[in-house]
């Protein structure tokens, strides 16, 4: 209890499902804070980042994970491990689906490992504003976990106020217990790592073929200046020579592209003026090579 004696609330929610399903767009909204990243490109997510949303006397944290698929390399195992942390001493699991399609393999695979969770479940069906045929799909669903408590229809991108409404829902679902973080606090990440993801998410946006899925990303110094600006310095790793040119682009325009798409974002959400300065370096392999990924802050 706090000093005042009022019984407070909270606990852990998992936000699982496979890649490009919306799990980190409802987590943003959620938080009415963007501190995920989303492209239109699957696994974007690749740690499991917390979300805190605290109301009244009631607290919630947010697991957004990595989208479910079969690992390929040694990042991808990294990945399912850490919706296999996250589904570890949860209050709740939230399954994100793709309401537009019907359930696919990875759906199944996913859907068997929840069988063994012992937190209540919760199916989200997102996307019902492109779907055409929304019942039907969340039968299919609902019927691959039947012990699944709720079914809810929304669309985290075109309605906020429905996703409103289920974190109402959430916070009133969470337990007795202590707060894990402050009030004021949005999300566990490092400043650093916040940064390097929203140019990750712009350089996933910017680039083509099979080159996102092969970039990381990490901030090497930031200071603030006398005038008040900003100075973030970040690294942009590739696996090859060739990737790094496709990053910086003819003349340079790729990567300056990536960088003011990533300014724009940073200053939106630090309020300052930020000096961005990018450089593109090459880690041959790094998503295979358990030095580099640990390097990386991937181990």
């Amino acid at each position: 209890m706090n000093s005042g004696q009022i019984p407070t609330h909270c606990g852990f929610v998992a936000i699982v499902g496979k890649p490009n399903v919306g799990k980190s767009t409802l987590l943003n909204v959620m938080l009415g804070v963007k501190v995920a990243p989303i492209t239109s490109r699957p696994q974007t997510t690749r740690r499991g980042v917390r979300g805190i949303y605290t109301e009244g006397n009631r607290q919630v944290v947010f697991v957004d994970t990595p989208g479910w698929h079969q690992p390929k390399d040694r990042l991808g195992q990294f990945m399912i491990e850490q919706i296999d942390t996250a589904l570890e001493e949860i209050n709740l699991v939230l399954w994100v689906v793709d309401l537009r399609h019907p359930p696919t393999p990875e759906d199944e695979d996913l859907a068997n490992r929840l069988q063994g969770v012992d937190a209540p479940i919760w199916i989200v069906g997102n996307k019902i504003d492109a779907a055409k045929y929304p019942e039907q799909a969340m039968q299919a669903y609902a019927a691959l976990l039947p012990n699944a408590q709720r079914h809810i229809r929304l669309s985290a991108l075109k309605d906020p106020k429905a996703v409103y409404r289920l974190r109402e829902e959430i916070l009133l679902a969470m337990p007795e217990s202590p707060f894990f973080y402050p009030v004021d606090i949005r999300s566990d990440q490092s400043r650093q790592h916040w940064a390097a993801e929203i140019v990750r998410e712009q350089a996933m946006s910017l680039l083509r073929e099979e080159i996102p899925y092969s970039i990381a990303v990490r901030v090497t110094d930031w200071e603030e200046r006398e005038n008040g600006v900003q100075y973030i310095r970040a690294e942009i790793i590739v696996e090859r020579e060739g990737h790094k040119a496709i990053v910086i682009g003819k003349g340079g325009g790729m990567l300056k592209q990536i960088g003011q798409e990533a300014r724009k974002q940073l200053e939106l959400f630090l309020g300052s003026k930020v000096y961005l300065e990018l450089v593109v370096k090459v880690m041959p392999d790094w998503r295979r090579d358990p030095r580099a990924l640990r390097e990386l802050g991937y181990e």
